[in-house]
């Protein structure tokens, strides 16, 4: 769809789903390209519903969580609504730790994620 190199987005209807190319999200580089990428969808390309499908992800970091807080606020702020689909227990677990699964609307998988912006 564009040239990002941290995550591949396409479009089903009128949903963004959004693929993480890392397994790793860590290195502080990477984190800021993801945010400035995540953070476009909303800013440069008016995405209201959007998707972020963690299939491919094995591990995210704390700073990772940081820019995935800042996205839902966008997005919330742009009157849109993000979900997310497919999250590893391990980092499902993560997100339960911090209590981060009461912030996100966590679905199981992508179908049903989409299916919820109906």
């Amino acid at each position: 769809m564009s040239d990002h190199r941290r995550i591949a987005a396409s479009k089903v209807g009128e949903v963004t789903v959004v693929r993480f190319v890392d397994k790793k999200i860590l290195e502080e580089a990477s984190i800021q390209e993801l945010g400035a990428e995540l953070f476009g969808l909303v800013e440069q390309l008016n995405r209201r519903s959007i998707v972020l499908n963690f299939t491919d992800v094995e591990f995210l970091s704390s700073a990772a969580l940081g820019k995935l807080i800042t996205l839902d606020r966008k997005v919330k702020a742009a009157k849109g609504r993000l979900k997310m689909s497919n999250i590893r227990p391990e980092i499902l677990e993560v997100f339960q730790i911090t209590k981060l699964n009461k912030v996100f609307d966590i679905r199981k998988d992508e179908a049903e994620a989409i299916a919820a912006f109906q």
